[in-house]
């Protein structure tokens, strides 16, 4: 399990779900994770630092 530090843009959000792209390697791909565990101010575009299980804006 990665604890981080990782960089990811907000690509998409649908419904519950955001989907991340990993910054350093962007041809992976996207992550899906729940809403609930990013920061609620979050918008397509935002840049998000993971740390720790935890998403920050950066």
């Amino acid at each position: 399990m990665l604890f981080g530090p990782i960089e990811y843009t907000v690509e998409r959000i649908d419904g519950d779900y955001a989907y991340l792209r990993q910054e350093d390697q962007p041809q992976q791909e996207l992550k899906c994770v729940a809403r609930a565990l990013l920061p609620p101010e979050i918008a397509e575009g935002t840049a998000l630092h993971y740390e720790m299980m935890e998403y920050t804006i950066k």
